[in-house]
């Protein structure tokens, strides 16, 4: 594994039938607010593999019980500067690639304490109005059409 974190990550979008959200609360910047990220581990972890080990790391939930679903959307943007230090000196910029993951709604969360305070499921425009980050926020927003397809 790399001494700087790659700047390639996913972002999965875990919700129930009935369109309600898991936000998760960071543990280092109270409340916020956001759903499963993460980066990848290796260059050539393929991206579907890192959403798998990320939710299960960060919420206990094997997706590979579940559908999980590509939604063909990217977010590039610029990394916060409070964690900029993690990367490699002189990357700004991170590119996202965003999931769905339709769980049953009485599916267990089990948090990883460091990285996670609370969870919450909210009804998806609640959810959205609530993280902090405008591309998860946009992810949510893009929930019922992406699901009907």
């Amino acid at each position: 594994m790399s001494l700087h974190k790659i700047p390639v990550s996913v972002l999965v979008v875990i919700y129930t039938p009935a369109l309600d959200v898991l936000l998760l609360e960071r543990a280092d910047k109270a409340g916020f607010w956001q759903s499963v990220t993460g980066s990848k581990d290796t260059e050539d972890e393929a991206l579907a593999e890192t959403a798998i080990r990320e939710v299960a790391e960060e919420t206990g939930i094997d997706a590979l019980q579940y559908d999980l679903q590509d939604w063909g959307l990217t977010n590039i943007y610029e990394i916060y500067p409070v964690w900029r230090h993690r990367y490699a000196p002189g990357v700004t910029k991170n590119t996202e690639h965003v999931f769905g993951l339709c769980v049953s709604p009485d599916v267990a969360i089990r948090l990883a304490p460091r990285e996670h305070l609370q969870y919450v499921w909210l009804p998806w425009q609640e959810a959205a109005d609530k993280c902090f980050s405008a591309s998860n926020a946009e992810a949510i927003l893009q929930l019922p059409k992406l699901i009907e397809v």
